[in-house]
């Protein structure tokens, strides 16, 4: 298999594309690095693409080392043909190298395994040929033996049969046909176990829909309702159209004395070793794709989530909203340092309001707060009540944001936030987090396993591993895309920094602290275990802010100093005017890139790449993205009516729609088919995480607290 020339035409990408970018990651340079300082080598390939090449590129790999290791098994049986071989090494796929294989596959002790112990082979194939001349028991009466355990010819009859069953399952073309046409023809099917049973699975119990329509999110629902035990699931197929594609191709001419036989054999094969077997198999292959489907959706949401744009600048309130034990508060300076954290008692069951409006009072004025960052967990709809009536009794201009709090028990309990405030309690941790999480929202979630944030669909029944491995690439895209202050970024965001590994993580802080502030990036070649190879991958990322070299805080790679420096030099510019605010009309100045480059010695992509980043040093690529809405009133459920038009902030998009809040506490359901007047298959093609909406409420239902929205039609 010629793998570059699969990866060109599964990712519609040049071969020379495919061939570079495979070659550089077998060199050990990470996904963010390949994207950013190896565009000319790529022809700018992005992350995503990257992403699933280096994927795509590891299962055909693992592919090709199961297709050598099915041949010598093969072969060790002195049963590879040239024609078999050929045929493994064409397969695509992992399921056609199995279908193959499955003859000459060990297997545990089978009927037709017996059967052939007993003898029974040369009777199989006595049927086989179809050319008996008398009932096939007469023939079977010559292997009836006590010694090897067949004492009627009915008992002969039957172990042939088990052994024409498996051969007609082991047969490649078989498998592949019905397998295609189940998918293609077949039904998924669900009942209740007890369909007098109130569950969210209601839709289910008595359900069925063509498995090639089956959506992802049903896909998984069915799953996890199995899983429970409220469901039975099961696919049918056109069973008689392929039992009669069966007999055609076993029963090659009509034998009065075999054909019944080998009918019978046909049914068995078919409904003991075939069926089960491809519903297994396309049942797992509903589940990959709806699972891969489903991390695609979650990893984009978390991307929005993560790129959110900062709110610099300002004094934080944190609340973490709670009823019996208090609400936890955490105040944060512009720098995210906590100043003072105390816990107030202003919902049920202690109801101290006035005492609880006294002491925010105080801290408002004490350290200048100018917004407030409520959870949105328990309590929070009653905590907002009091931070509206607040706002109103006070001089001050201060504004709150409800934030999504997914996550923030996780980290408030683990080591890591133990290490980072070890003079905290549990709710004081997590009301810092709320606070900073609103200031720099990826410098704080990424203390967080991405699982636990919660802007994902079914995670906990998909693959961990892979669900993982796709978000910690997310991230990873991230913090690489935004950069990282070498001086002051903690150890979570250090550890997703292209090419630094979590030791070497530990041996930058330890180093930052014995000896100070990085100067420049060179000095990173002194942190142990910072070699050569992890300083390439990562200097570019890595940002010092009034260093020795403005380049330093700068997204241009120091292996491109030079051409950066000889460029500002040939356009009358210098070093120092980076820190005065950029080269603003630096481009304009270059005019034809091309012959420039050449005379750089630099790519055509770098030189724009440079002049770009030289023009707006350090540009936060976050600030393109929507800010969130601060308020200072309160809007309740009832007061929601059916044509009110009102801006809310997309929380989740998941498959059958996106969940909008409009600041009600209770979040509002968008249908794909209220997104967009144009016909879209998935929501993540009109609306992300983050994005500020204007939406019509349709109907509300408080006693279910639901609430459907639209974005169509809104004048």
């Amino acid at each position: 298999m010629d793998i570059i020339r699969v990866l060109q035409q599964e990712l519609k990408i040049e071969y020379k594309q495919a061939e570079a970018a495979v070659r550089l990651i077998d060199e050990g340079n990470t996904i963010p690095f390949i994207a950013r300082y190896r565009k000319e080598v790529t022809g700018s390939l992005d992350d995503e693409v990257l992403r699933a090449l280096d994927e795509q590129l590891r299962y055909l790999r693992s592919l090709e080392e199961k297709k050598e290791q099915v041949l010598s098994s093969i072969r060790e049986q002195e049963k590879l043909t040239p024609e078999l071989e050929a045929e493994i090494r064409a397969a695509m796929t992992q399921v056609a190298v199995d279908d193959l294989y499955r003859p000459y596959r060990p297997k545990r002790r089978t009927r037709a395994m017996v059967a052939r112990e007993r003898g029974l082979e040369p009777l199989a194939d006595l049927i086989s040929l179809q050319l008996a001349k008398e009932p096939v028991e007469t023939l079977a009466a010559a292997y009836v033996s006590e010694e090897k355990e067949v004492p009627t010819a009915a008992d002969a009859v039957a172990g042939a049969m088990d052994i024409l069953a498996e051969r007609v399952s082991d047969n490649a073309d078989y498998r592949t046909h019905i397998r295609r046409v189940t998918m293609e023809q077949g039904m998924i099917c669900s009942e209740a176990k007890d369909a007098s049973a109130q569950s969210v699975y209601e839709n289910y119990y008595h359900y069925q829909e063509p498995v090639r329509r089956c959506a992802g999110h049903r896909v998984l629902a069915l799953n996890r309702g199995e899983k429970e035990k409220l469901l039975s699931v099961r696919i049918e197929a056109p069973e008689e159209e392929l039992l009669r594609y069966l007999e055609k191709q076993v029963i090659l001419r009509d034998n009065p004395y075999t054909t019944p036989v080998l009918q019978d054999v046909v049914r068995d094969s078919y409904s003991r070793l075939i069926a089960p077997a491809i519903e297994r198999e396309i049942r797992n292959e509903l589940t990959e794709k709806a699972e891969a489907g489903a991390i695609r959706v979650f990893g984009k949401n978390l991307s929005q989530l993560l790129m959110q744009p900062p709110i610099s600048g300002r004094v934080v309130l944190g609340w973490d909203p709670a009823f019996r034990t208090g609400c936890k508060l955490a105040v944060v300076d512009e720098t995210g340092k906590v100043l003072d954290t105390t816990v107030i008692f202003p919902t049920a069951p202690q109801f101290k309001v006035a005492e609880a409006k006294d002491t925010l009072k105080k801290l408002i004025r004490k350290y200048h707060i100018s917004l407030i960052s409520v959870g949105n967990g328990t309590a929070s709809r009653e905590s907002e009540q009091v931070i509206v009536e607040l706002l109103k009794e006070i001089p001050e201009q201060v504004q709150y944001v409800i934030v999504n709090e997914a996550g923030a028990s996780v980290y408030s309990a683990s080591k890591l936030a133990t290490e980072e405030f070890p003079q905290f309690d549990v709710g004081q941790r997590s009301a810092a987090s709320i606070a900073r999480r609103l200031q720099d929202p990826l410098a704080e979630l990424v203390k967080i396993d991405p699982k636990a944030i919660g802007v994902g669909q079914y995670q906990h029944d998909m693959n961990q591993k892979n669900l993982s491995e796709a978000l910690q690439g997310v991230v990873e895209d991230c913090v690489n895309r935004v950069g990282v202050d070498l001086n002051t970024a903690s150890a979570p965001l250090l550890e997703y920094v292209s090419g630094i590994s979590k030791p070497i993580t530990k041996n930058i802080v330890a180093y930052r602290e014995a000896n100070g502030a990085f100067c420049d990036r060179r000095a990173l070649l002194k942190v142990p275990r910072l070699g050569p190879k992890a300083y390439e991958q990562c200097a570019g990322f890595l940002r010092i802010t009034d260093g020795t070299n403005p380049l330093d805080g700068t997204s241009v790679h120091p292996e491109s100093y030079a051409a950066a420096s000889a460029l500002m030099e040939r356009l009358g510019y210098s070093a120092a005017d980076i820190g005065r605010g950029g080269l603003r009309q630096l481009g304009k100045k270059i005019g034809d890139y091309k012959r420039l480059a050449a005379e750089l010695g630099i790519g055509e992509i770098t030189l724009r790449d440079i002049a770009a980043e030289l023009e707006k040093p350090g540009r936060d690529p976050r600030e393109e993205m929507p800010r969130p809405i601060l308020r200072t009133d309160v809007l309740e459920m009832k007061d929601l009516k059916p044509g009110m038009i009102l801006k809310g902030t997309v929380r989740n998009v998941i498959d059958f729609g996106a969940f909008v809040d409009i600041g009600v506490h209770q979040d509002g359901l968008v249908h794909i088919s209220q997104i967009s007047e144009k016909y879209i298959k998935h929501p993540s093609e009109a609306v992300s995480v983050g994005d500020i909406v204007e939406v019509k409420v349709l109907s509300v239902d408080v006693a279910r607290k639901r609430i459907a929205l639209t974005m169509k039609e809104i004048l």
